[in-house]
């Protein structure tokens, strides 16, 4: 089996990896890495590749620039470059998406055999994936190992909690399967973005991580004596990204606070790496630690030290074994690596109630969960560990007999079986057809009196996607005698009209409300108002749709403006002669997208029909499509991939054709 996994974000390479050195270098770069090298050892695996974004700064390892770097025999990194050759954090990875989509595809496209599958790292992974598999068929599963809703019910919004939620949620949806860790993410975490996934989400557990490390090297245990008063006391560990869902503050204000605490042990927090280029957010944290530890009362008992390496880590370990306790005070922790890591090093835990931790906790049974924002619960539970002697000893047997339920080699044969039971191409026959209107339904009378005997047989649920207003859609389909559908997606898919209880048409308000994301209607409109373009009539705009009339360089003339001026639109050319900008959550496939999640389907259990350009979204991102063999040339370029079907048929009896060729229906007779 041929495995490939990605993840865009962080410094990835090879061993010994670099935890803590950027903001996005955290837990997930030992998942991906370990992951990826247990499967490699399995003897059904042939070998794995794992892909990221290739950089260069100055103060990151050469690595990063390398296109390829060897970690073993039957693994390797493969590095995308972009547009920028810059380090960036998450949150500007995106604009780079659509460029190291492009530049992985022909990666693919290069390759003598390719992935049997590939396994995306967090979202933004997920939409390279989709057009893989769009373009190659090749199945994907994803692992979130963050979801921003939880952030955002911790009270951590930082503003870009929205974009990331849509972002999630349209992972969740696509998938063929997803990995996570706990129970907590497949029964609580996934299900509050309320995509029916429970058929594609697997629970498996990831194993120890593994830092290699000179265990007889000095380090930073040798020299507690030069930041502390006493640095026999046993110490109180803490290892985490110095983010504010982390609390590394309000551990240090649960330690002050409690006197015997604060006899009986020092504290020692690794926060990342201090090198000076560390974000915003990471920096104000850090400074927050370091003004509380600066005070009379802590200084001389917190060690903050500034950098940290693998060695130095598994040395506090074995020093926290010692009569200490590990603590993850985090406000959520999706899942908590470093609490089987302390498990193998026989640490005893106190953990937040919060998460992963509450599973880990349970079954390894080697320590107290707390409530996080309760800085004496958080004190108590770590006093009580300190000054038992036999509850100590009673945690620390509990950690070195039952951290092995976390295991890679497990962890490996588990998810290869998952891979080897996804479908290449079409996941699942279509349980909802999105038909365009003109000249794909209308245009032949016979076919669309076939169309409606169709479906007037049931078969499925219908909409149509249509560029027409729903006024002037609804009247095409009584000229034509064609049926209603379940809803109408309107206006180039910057609308849905569906009935309400009472039956009556309304549009759809969470829609419309995810367009605003991203769009400026003013900005645009002043943006374009100097090109040499002619408006179409006032009554074909929107909230969040302008119309043009124009030539494909008018279309590409307006995509230029709209990049230099620094402003998000979707500009769809069709018909020879239409263009429309829409909002950037915008077009057919948004909007079928969002109708088919709120009844419990996925893109992928679509099937698109259409002759234009502006059906060109839904037919690539639909599970399966059907163009009708009248469509313009505008369609010619869709890439061949399984589940598109090219009908000979014109118009509705083209639509037919398909249906019939996917196995949806049986052959509907059209009179001559």
């Amino acid at each position: 089996m041929f495995i490939l996994h990605m993840a865009l974000g962080g410094c990835l390479k090879a061993p010994p990896l670099d935890f803590g050195i950027t903001a996005d270098s955290g837990g997930h770069l030992a998942y991906v890495m370990e992951a990826a090298q247990a499967q490699a050892e399995i003897s059904e695996s042939s070998h794995v590749t794992i892909v990221t974004r290739r950089f260069a700064e100055a103060h990151l390892p050469a690595n990063h620039d390398l296109d390829r770097e060897q970690v073993g025999d039957r693994v390797v990194i493969h590095r995308i470059a972009t547009s920028s050759s810059r380090y960036l954090e998450k949150e500007a990875l995106a604009a780079e998406i659509p460029d190291f989509t492009r530049t992985f595809c022909r990666y693919l496209a290069s390759l003598a055999t390719l992935p049997d599958v590939i396994h995306a790292h967090f979202a933004d992974a997920v939409q390279v994936a989709i057009e893989a598999r769009r373009r190659f068929g090749i199945p994907f599963v994803y692992t979130p190992h963050a979801l921003g809703i939880d952030k955002r019910d911790q009270g951590l919004d930082d503003g870009a909690l929205d974009a990331r939620i849509v972002a999630e949620c349209a992972a969740i949806a696509e998938a063929d399967a997803l990995i996570v860790s706990t129970r907590d993410e497949a029964d609580r975490q996934v299900r509050a973005y309320g995509v029916e996934a429970s058929d594609r989400i697997h629970c498996i557990a990831p194993g120890v991580p593994q830092r290699r490390c000179d265990l007889t090297a000095r380090s930073l245990v040798d020299r507690l004596g030069e930041v502390l008063d006493r640095p026999d006391l046993p110490i109180v560990l803490a290892i985490a990204r110095p983010v504010a869902k982390k609390n590394l503050a309000g551990l240090v204000r649960a330690f002050a606070a409690h006197p015997r605490l604060y006899e009986h042990a020092n504290l020692v927090i690794l926060a990342g790496q201090d090198d000076g280029r560390s974000s915003p957010e990471e920096d104000a944290v850090r400074r927050e630690l370091r003004d509380l530890c600066d005070t009379p009362s802590l200084r001389r008992r917190v060690a903050l030290p500034p950098h940290h390496d693998a060695g130095d880590v598994a040395a506090l370990y074995r020093r926290a074994a010692l009569g200490g306790v590990f603590v993850n005070p985090a406000l959520h922790e999706p899942f908590g690596l470093t609490l089987i890591e302390a498990a193998e090093a026989g640490v005893p835990v106190v953990a937040t109630r919060h998460g992963g931790p509450t599973e880990i906790v349970a079954a390894i049974g080697h320590g107290i969960l707390i409530d996080p924002r309760d800085p004496s619960a958080i004190a108590d539970a770590c006093s009580a560990v300190i000054e038992d002697a036999a509850l100590h000893a009673r945690f620390q047997a509990a950690a070195r007999a039952h951290h092995g339920q976390y295991d890679w080699t497990r962890y490996a044969r588990r998810s290869i079986a998952v891979y080897a039971g996804l479908d290449r191409g079409m996941r699942r026959r279509p349980a909802l057809l999105a038909c365009d209107i003109d000249h794909t339904l209308t245009g032949c009378i016979r076919g669309a009196e076939a169309f409606l005997r169709w479906r007037r047989s049931g078969n499925m649920p219908f909409v149509v996607a249509t560029g027409r207003s729903f006024a002037d859609a609804r009247r095409v389909l009584v000229q034509w005698r064609l049926p209603e559908p379940d809803a109408f997606i309107t206006d180039v898919g910057t609308r849905i009209m569906r009935r309400d209880a009472s039956g009556d048409w309304g549009a759809c308000a969470d829609f419309a409300a995810t367009l605003d994301i991203g769009w400026d209607l003013a900005a645009v409109r002043a943006a374009l108002a100097p090109l040499d373009v002619v408006s179409q009539p006032d009554a074909t705009a929107g909230l969040h749709k302008l119309s043009f009339f124009g030539t494909a360089r008018d279309a590409e003339a307006i995509r230029d403006t709209l990049r230099i001026a620094g402003l998000s639109a979707h500009v769809i050319f069709s018909h020879g002669r239409l263009i429309d900008v829409l909002a950037p959550g915008g077009g057919k496939a948004a909007a079928i997208d969002a109708y088919a999640r709120s009844i419990g389907l996925t893109l992928a259990d679509c099937v698109a029909a259409g002759d234009s350009g502006n059906d060109l979204d839904m037919l690539e991102r639909c599970g399966a499509a059907i163009v009708v063999g009248n469509a313009g040339s505008e369609l010619a370029a869709l890439t061949p991939r399984p589940g598109l079907y090219r009908a000979g048929r014109h118009h509705a009896a083209g639509v037919l054709e398909g249906l019939e060729r996917l196995g949806i229906t049986t052959d509907t007779k059209i009179a001559a």
